[in-house]
């Protein structure tokens, strides 16, 4: 049986006065996830003055329980750092996980908001 070889992860990343954006294309697995948590992190030490983080995810083709725990490490990264997290342009398979896992509030909740984000695949 021939294995291919798993999708590389891609990040982009722009800085803009106080916002972050990372961009996300490829999959989210056991072999990228902590290069997503590395990335946002050493921004945030670098770019202290970062009040918000977005991770744009309309690239992002795959994600599973192990990707899931690196969304919540930056997570609480940023929190920790004193900004908050946004998860931009959420495909479907995304906000599925996040239904399932009972993390869609807490990953979308804007910051002094309940746990309760519905609506829109952006936050």
């Amino acid at each position: 049986m021939t294995q291919l070889p798993p999708t590389a992860l891609r990040l982009t990343v722009t800085h803009r006065s106080h916002e972050l954006t990372v961009d996300v294309e490829g999959d989210l697995f056991l072999d990228t996830g902590d290069q997503l948590v590395d990335t946002v992190t050493d921004h945030l030490v670098r770019c202290a003055d970062v009040r918000v983080v977005r991770l744009s995810c309309a690239r992002l083709s795959w994600i599973d329980s192990v990707g899931l725990s690196a969304l919540l490490m930056v997570h609480r990264r940023v929190c920790a750092a004193g900004s908050v997290l946004r998860i931009d342009d959420r495909s479907s398979v995304l906000d599925r996980l996040l239904r399932q896992t009972g993390t869609l509030g807490h990953l979308t909740a804007l910051a002094g908001q309940d746990d309760d984000a519905g609506g829109a695949h952006a936050t």
